[in-house]
């Protein structure tokens, strides 16, 4: 039996039908006001089907910390009844729902937030991206920090009370959790800052308060993800052996999943000359929570490697975009027949969003585009 469809039982004892997770990836496709919209529900059922697991694109959990335009909100109660559609449309067809948890931090939207709003650990300069302009945010008080890590419990109990399966913590891609982690971006000379047990001291302090609201609200199977990048590319910049002492605090305080985000899973990469990423990050895990691989994997062959090499769970990304027929294809050994490409006369059948469509347009070659 192909091991991607075999069951998996996660440290909650919730049991995941196979081992295939939509990754989570930003539609730009909410209405004007940041609820989620009907082309987003089409979009999510059509991708829902079979799935062990869906993680939405993230959601931000202060007003704030928006990091894409049109990206649907859940910063306040008005967003509920849109994220319950959300998580009532995805588990009808019988995929375990997480909702993705996130504060832009220094590569928040200064046009939608005002740049005197752009927060982060100390005021060090951004780089520009194809999402955003470079940017010296300011620095976070005291109190504004404590505030966050309420706001990160307050998303918790909305999802919850959406219905979603659980939540996912975006502490990747250089988004705040990953500016209080980092060196390069962390500057302070209090105590969340300077050593890395005050760099971490962020990071688990959101924990602490999602696991709160998560033991007083929700029944004892909801899921609890942590996404990571294992480093920058600065000089003074996030390396990969500081990465791995959160994720061993992590793991020990009972997190459901950890959720490597790879450039490409299957290709070295990092600074410290690290060979396998993924044999190194479950070594860490030791089977503590289930650990979940993106990046690149977009054939049953590929995802079938991140498994041996340690992996649990694969997220797919492109491949749940340009083919809804991915998981069939796999199952039945048919590679060789995935769609990797999008055309203008697919995006109906795709049910692609319009403002998706734009950005896949304008993004050089994100895509292969036909």
């Amino acid at each position: 039996m192909n091991k991607l469809f075999e069951s998996l039982t996660l440290n909650n004892d919730d049991i995941l039908p196979n081992r295939i997770v939509m990754s989570p990836m930003t539609t730009w496709a909410s209405n004007d006001d940041y609820t989620v919209s009907e082309e987003e529900l089409k979009y999510y059922a059509a991708r829902a089907k079979n799935m062990g697991m869906v993680i939405t694109g993230c959601v931000n959990i202060a007003e704030n910390g928006i990091g894409f335009t049109h990206q649907f909100a859940s910063y306040d109660d008005k967003f509920l009844p849109g994220l319950t559609k959300l998580a009532s449309t995805i588990k009808q067809n019988g995929a375990k729902v997480v909702l993705q948890i996130n504060h832009a931090g220094n590569k928040t939207l200064a046009e939608i937030v005002g740049k005197e709003n752009v927060v982060a650990p100390s005021a060090v300069p951004t780089e520009a991206t194809m999402f955003v302009d470079s940017f010296t945010p300011r620095a976070l008080n005291e109190n504004e920090i404590e505030k966050i890590i309420q706001e990160f419990g307050a998303t918790t109990k909305r999802a919850i009370e959406a219905g979603f399966d659980g939540i996912e913590v975006h502490g990747a891609h250089s988004f705040l959790i990953q500016n209080f982690l980092s060196p390069h971006f962390n500057r302070r000379t209090d105590k969340w800052g300077g050593s890395l047990e005050n760099r971490m001291r962020f990071a688990l302090e959101v924990y602490r308060e999602i696991k709160r609201v998560a033991d007083k609200y929700a029944d004892d199977d909801f899921i609890i993800g942590w996404r990571f990048s294992p480093e920058e590319h600065y000089e003074d910049g996030l390396r990969f052996k500081d990465v791995k002492v959160l994720i061993n605090k992590l793991a020990e305080k009972g997190v459901t999943y950890i959720h490597a985000s790879l450039p490409n899973a299957l290709k070295p990469f990092t600074h410290d000359n690290h060979e396998n990423i993924i044999t190194e990050t479950a070594k860490v895990i030791d089977k503590r929570a289930a650990f979940l691989v993106a990046g690149q994997i977009d054939t049953g062959k590929k995802a079938e490697e991140v498994l041996d090499n340690g992996a649990d769970l694969v997220a797919i990304a492109h491949g749940l975009i340009t083919d809804l027929d991915w998981i069939e294809k796999v199952r039945t050994g048919k590679d060789d027949e995935i769609i990797h490409s999008i055309s203008e006369d697919r995006l109906k059948e795709l049910a692609i969003p319009d403002k998706l469509w734009d950005t896949i347009k304008n993004s050089g070659d994100w895509f292969e585009i036909k």
